[in-house]
């Protein structure tokens, strides 16, 4: 195809094959670019033909040549795409609510370190999820079921802050008012928490007058920019050029806002985390008695199994804080109070100049499923939870002690557990370091034999003397047991379920516990079979879980795997299946691995 220079005379042209032809035209060359009769081209500068040739473009309907982009100083720009209000107004909705947020949390950083709306909207949540929900998140996430909940808690704001930016430029006052509505869940939540002071509800009420100062602001320029109802600009016009700018200008500016308020609360909140300085300045204590020693040959040589000891890194953690307590050591106290003859008041200082013990203690979750991580053996150093409680001498009557952590959560364990032979401590000590910030920091209860929701409480700050009848720990009423017995279980580590393995002698292994009574026996069966006793390596004490081995000679083919342990007072570990709820679950660990 040519173009207009190469046309050999006025009114030829070629026509593709090399030879001249002659136009048939319907009309003369327009040059308005405004839209012909039916089969005329509306294009400036070149002609209005059902047969004229297009200075560009390919070939369109019979005898006609459709337009592209035309050649030289009359070529068209391309067209800009139609701006959407609805979606600018979803981005101001967007950013005016992060910046409200951030405001709150730097706010909360400021005046209340412990209690900030998002974590407390978070602790809500925690709160009112029914133990099935908690379960699930548990299963399905593990031990980031916190991060999960807070990126959940950060989408649903984006999304309803979205909504409010649409709503308040449809319609003046709707969006503010579901900020209006959001600051006061939020603050229903703070001011609900049991750690927050009265200067937490500031937090809430400034995250809500930003985010709606912000909207308004910013719906308000987009107003100007893109009018509502205002009959919408042709494709490739901007009807406000300088509105355009003033609009898209306060928007990333607010966006740069909330986003140096997060980085100031992010490197706040550490800076006033002086309980890791504390923490990696602090020397612990040296045991009176001697360290328990891990006696020869209670840990095997197996590749895979869980080790004897649980690194501090690996050690599970399941909890309801959100954020991890910080916690200033030189202002902790611990209180013991309710049903007793002393109320007593200990300093961490107090408490480090104690008579400290040492003893390898393994302690599990009520989640832990059958088969399940959420367990871990771990060399506690602790002060014994008698002597503090001979101090205050218990009431007749009392049968429970109600422990409270920093952030107000409770667990109700029996008074007999904390009083007779067993090491419950307040430990201050975790493999050899002080308690990791995660793990308890600065003091926390270790009982042996119990489920970590009745005993294994964390930032301890108080231990209330008092009986089931009258008071409730928190996961009770949530459909939880008020007692927690660990029950007797068993778990295959190695073949993991589902591997090929080479046939011949097949090695498994694995761990058992029964704490605070012990383990006697392991067992293991290969497709309903009989049982198969297995090796059982020593363990540590009655307190901690055992390692367990067994090869077995098999061919290929397809096979279920089962284990099962036996306590120390002979009672088999039960087939019954049971949920985690609502005092742990039960059933023989079960895999299937194929010989090849």
């Amino acid at each position: 195809m040519t173009t207009p220079s190469s046309i050999d005379k006025p009114g030829q042209w070629e026509d593709g094959q090399g030879r001249a032809a002659t136009p048939e035209t319907s009309g003369t060359p327009e040059t308005t670019g405004t839209q012909g009769r039916a089969g005329t081209r509306d294009t400036a500068g070149t002609q209005e033909s059902s047969g004229t040739p297009e200075t560009t473009g390919t070939q369109g309907r019979a005898g006609t040549r459709d337009t592209a982009v035309p050649s030289g100083p009359q070529a068209q720009k391309s067209p800009r795409a139609r701006p959407n209000p609805r979606l600018w107004a979803a981005a101001s909705g967007i950013a005016a609510g992060g910046a409200g947020i951030a405001a709150g949390e730097l706010t909360a950083g400021l005046l209340s370190p412990l209690v900030s709306p998002v974590t407390a909207l978070g602790g809500a949540v925690i709160d009112a999820v029914p133990p099935g929900v908690k379960d699930l998140a548990v299963q399905l996430f593990g031990t980031a079921d916190k991060i999960v909940l807070i990126a959940s808690i950060g989408i649903v704001a984006g999304l309803l802050a979205a909504l409010a930016g649409v709503l308040e430029r449809r319609r003046t006052g709707w969006g503010l008012t579901m900020a209006g509505v959001a600051g006061a869940a939020g603050l229903t939540a703070v001011v609900t928490r049991a750690q927050a002071g009265p200067q937490a509800a500031l937090a809430p009420i400034v995250a809500a007058i930003v985010t709606m100062l912000l909207l308004r602001a910013l719906v308000r320029r987009l107003a100007t920019w893109l009018p509502p109802g205002a009959a919408r600009a042709r494709q490739g016009d901007d009807p406000a050029p300088l509105a355009r700018r003033s609009f898209l200008n306060a928007l990333a500016g607010t966006s740069l806002a909330a986003a140096v308020a997060g980085t100031v609360t992010a490197v706040l909140t550490r800076a006033t985390t002086v309980a890791s300085g504390f923490r990696e300045s602090m020397t612990l204590p040296e045991p009176t008695t001697p360290t328990q020693a891990i006696p020869a040959g209670a840990s095997l040589s197996v590749d895979g199994i869980s080790p004897l000891v649980t690194p501090n890194a690996d050690f599970y953690r399941i909890d309801t804080a959100l954020t991890v307590p910080a916690i200033d050591p030189p202002a902790w106290k611990l209180k013991v109070t309710g049903m007793v003859e002393n109320e007593v008041e200990l300093d961490f200082a107090t408490l480090l100049s104690k008579p400290m013990t040492e003893r390898h203690i393994t302690i599990a979750c009520v989640s832990n499923n059958v088969g399940g991580d959420l367990i871990g053996n771990a060399l506690w150093l602790g002060w014994p939870v008698r002597e503090l409680l001979a101090m205050a001498r218990p009431k007749a009557g009392a049968d429970m002690v109600l422990s409270t952590s920093n952030d107000g959560w409770t667990a109700s364990t029996p008074l007999e557990a904390l009083t007779d032979n067993r090491d419950a401590m307040l430990a201050v000590g975790m493999n050899g370091e002080p308690l990791p910030l995660e793990h308890g920091f600065p003091v926390r209860m270790i009982v042996p034999g119990l489920y970590g929701f009745v005993s294994a409480t964390k930032w301890l700050t108080e231990l209330k003397v008092t009986r089931f009848a009258d008071d409730t720990a928190y996961w009770t009423p949530r459909g939880w047991s008020d007692h927690g017995p660990i029950k007797t279980q068993s778990r295959i580590d190695v073949p993991r379920s589902g591997r090929t393995v080479q046939s011949g002698t097949v090695q498994f292994g694995g761990v058992a516990w029964a704490q605070h009574r012990g383990v006697s026996r392991v067992e293991l069966r290969l497709n309903r079979g009989p049982w198969k006793q297995a090796t059982l390596a020593g363990g540590i004490s009655t307190d901690t879980w055992y390692q367990w081995q067994l090869g077995v000679e098999l061919s290929p083919g397809d096979y279920e795997v089962q284990v099962r342990a036996t306590d120390s007072t002979g009672q088999p570990q039960t087939e019954d299946k049971a949920p985690v709820a609502p005092d742990g679950a039960t059933g023989y660990h079960t895999i299937n691995v194929k010989v090849g």
